[in-house]
């Protein structure tokens, strides 16, 4: 008898501890303002050097500790373009997939506070672009700052503007 009632007390300590971990991811979750879908406001945006593109669409989601990122737009010519990554904020690299530019293929990012996350964009390892993206304390604009190299070695720094769908 006494060794079911452990057995029960073990499978409502487990259970529990499940329930625990799940509401925790999901608070985190709840907590990252930038969970979302984001259109680009081409008016508030600034992009050195130009042209800027004709569209872009990013969608957010919570990812255990980080998130995934996918991003859909038309450059200035007309061509599709694309990034998608899936990250933790632990600042170790992860590996992403563009259309379009070559700019980098990888991302590290750490949590800043609950509406900032900075990191860098690197290409073959080495960092060819920091990037910082900042949520507005009301939750509608996020704003995303990346200065440094293209893959044509061209200068970058460019100020771009989300407003949420």
């Amino acid at each position: 008898m006494k060794a079911v009632s452990v057995l029960r007390a073990s499978a409502v300590g487990l259970l529990l501890s499940g329930v625990i971990v799940a509401l925790d991811e999901s608070s985190a979750a709840q907590a990252d303002p930038a969970v979302g879908t984001w259109q680009l406001n081409l008016a508030k945006s600034k992009y050195d050097p130009g042209p800027p593109p004709k569209s872009n669409t990013v969608t957010i989601e919570a990812a255990g500790q980080g998130s995934k990122v996918t991003a859909k737009g038309v450059d200035a010519a007309g061509n599709p373009t694309g990034t998608q990554y899936a990250t933790q904020y632990d600042g170790k690299d992860s590996p992403v997939t563009l259309t379009g530019s070559q700019d980098y293929d990888a991302v590290a990012f750490k949590r800043v506070d609950p509406r900032r996350v900075e990191g860098s964009r690197k290409k073959a390892g080495k960092v060819v672009q920091t990037y910082s993206r900042v949520v507005s304390q009301d939750g509608k604009t996020m704003t995303i700052t990346t200065s440094g190299t293209d893959a044509k070695g061209q200068k970058v720094h460019n100020v771009v503007v989300y407003e949420k769908k």
